[in-house]
């Protein structure tokens, strides 16, 4: 009998089909340790999910204390009573298998529903709607499915209640977008589709590097593979959906170094789907990189960067969780002399709104003092967070005064304004941490991320321990050393 499609199968395949396969097939041994940082957003995301709960102020039936099948008969026979609100109940039907966190009575049947520690919505802002995570969205429509099966459905409009307090509705029928016509439905069967043959052993799949690898317990035993496929994802930015169009053409690392490319590209397209000859020209370039002994990272065109004698570098932490910004790091420089280098840190020395102000009032306040400057930041991220920020906390700063801060003149995004733009590099991916090690940059702790670092400050909030405080410290100071040893590193670079 082959194994039920769950939520998290589908939820897991729409993140990495290979993970599925690897979890269904897989060698358990080859499997690394839970990362803490995923074991801390389990911990959390139970204890906010039994926050909602406790907060509920209307009638439920509870049955989370529960399991198998007699979770899933109690639920029948609530539903059969016409329960208005089930918590934590099991459904199943034809192979499917599901634990919506929420059963909502609606005129015609239920509605499925979960409760997240997340935003319900992903890529929106102030101004601007998100859309429906398609992660979450396949989860949802699972339960929906199996309602309809059981022929106790409301309607395909299932729903999340997230972090921010917010019920966010999934209209599983309609369109994603003008450019989309496509469903969250069709994700799903799609997605579905998949699932069944991945759990029936009728489907391989390949790994491939992505950036949120290094967070799944088979990061090391993909990574081998990899290595031994000389796959190429490997290559920066190419990634799955490229890889498998690319695969009839070419099939690895090397063969895409030694490639002649006049055969695959027709003036400025190719034969190889969503890749143009610009793009394939550029991959094939970070291939021979790889692959040539002694290659070296080059500027592709000219660089201009802020005439400055005081240099910022400028790394923030924040906690999704929590949604606080709880470190503003600088470390500062004089007249490029790294012995004039001093590090400073505005740390919210508790996760709550006051010390998330308190820090973001110092960090500005200190960045205004320090003018003139330039300030170096890699990727958007602190741009965005201190606008943010700025939105949070009006009276700190005005939006004209956030954006003169960023202004390219002064403040450069040394990712996108220069690395991914302007140079190229003979590695797999372009983050801080690849990059400034590859210049011989060395972070003093043993497990440097940003995760580790949202752990850490968890860990810290709960224990007091100052030891765990300056290890935040350290991350913190090492990242932003790592801008300044990368901008030098940059400055050295010839031009082809």
């Amino acid at each position: 009998m082959s194994k039920p499609i769950t939520a998290s199968i589908l939820y897991n395949l729409v993140q990495c089909p290979h993970r599925v396969s690897m979890d269904l097939f897989g060698d358990p041994a080859l499997r690394d340790p839970i990362n803490p940082f995923v074991q801390l957003l389990w911990e959390k995301g139970n204890a906010f999910e039994q926050e909602v709960i406790k907060g509920l102020d209307l009638p439920f039936t509870n049955l989370h204390t529960y399991y198998g099948d007699e979770k899933e008969r109690f639920t029948m026979e609530a539903m059969e009573r016409g329960d208005n609100l089930i918590y934590s109940g099991r459904i199943s039907a034809d192979g499917f298998v599901g634990e919506p966190d929420i059963l909502r009575r609606c005129d015609d049947g239920y509605i499925a529903g979960d409760i997240k520690s997340g935003a319900g919505e992903e890529g929106g802002s102030e101004d601007i709607d998100g859309k429906p995570k398609k992660h979450y969205a396949v989860q949802l429509a699972l339960y929906t499915d199996i309602l309809e099966r059981l022929r106790l459905s409301g309607g395909r409009t299932p729903f999340v209640w997230d972090v921010h307090g917010k019920e966010v509705e999934y209209i599983l029928d309609a369109p994603q977008g003008s450019r989309n016509p496509a469903s969250l439905w069709d994700v799903y069967q799609s997605a579905l589709e998949t699932a069944r043959q991945l759990v029936a052993h009728a489907k391989d799949t390949l790994p491939a590097l992505s950036s949120t690898c290094k967070l799944c317990h088979w990061y090391t035993a993909c990574t081998k593979r990899l290595e031994k496929l000389d796959d190429l994802t490997l290559i920066p930015e190419l990634g799955r959906v490229r890889r498998d169009n690319m695969l009839m053409h070419v099939d690895s690392v090397r063969d895409l170094a030694q490639a002649n490319l006049k055969a695959l590209i027709n003036g400025k397209k190719t034969i190889i789907p969503r890749i143009g000859a610009d793009m394939l020209i550029k991959f094939q370039e970070r291939a021979r990189l790889q692959k040539q002994p002694g290659a070296r990272p080059y500027l592709k065109e000219p660089i201009t960067l802020p005439s400055a004698d005081f240099e910022l570098f400028f790394d923030i932490e924040t906690d999704p969780m929590r949604d606080i910004c709880y470190l503003h790091g600088f470390v500062e420089r004089h007249g490029g002399d790294t012995g004039t280098e001093r590090y400073i840190a505005f740390l919210a020395e508790d996760p709550t709104s006051e010390e998330e102000e308190r820090a973001f009032v110092e960090a500005w306040k200190y960045v205004q003092d320090s003018q003139p400057c330039a300030i170096y930041y890699y990727s958007h991220y602190e741009r965005t967070i201190w606008r943010k920020l700025q939105k949070k906390y009006s009276a700190v700063a005005t939006e004209e005064e956030i954006e003169a801060m960023f202004d390219p003149a002064t403040a450069v995004d040394l990712y996108s304004h220069v690395v991914r733009s302007k140079t190229e590099w003979p590695t797999r991916d372009y983050s801080i941490k690849t990059l400034a090690s590859y210049l011989g940059f060395k972070w003093r702790d043993s497990n440097p991320s940003g995760a580790a670092s949202i752990e850490w400050y968890h860990r810290w909030v709960e224990s007091g321990d100052t030891e765990i405080r300056q290890r935040i410290l350290n991350y913190n100071e090492d990242d932003c050393v790592a801008m300044r040893v990368l901008l030098d590193g940059i400055k050295g670079l010839s031009q082809r």
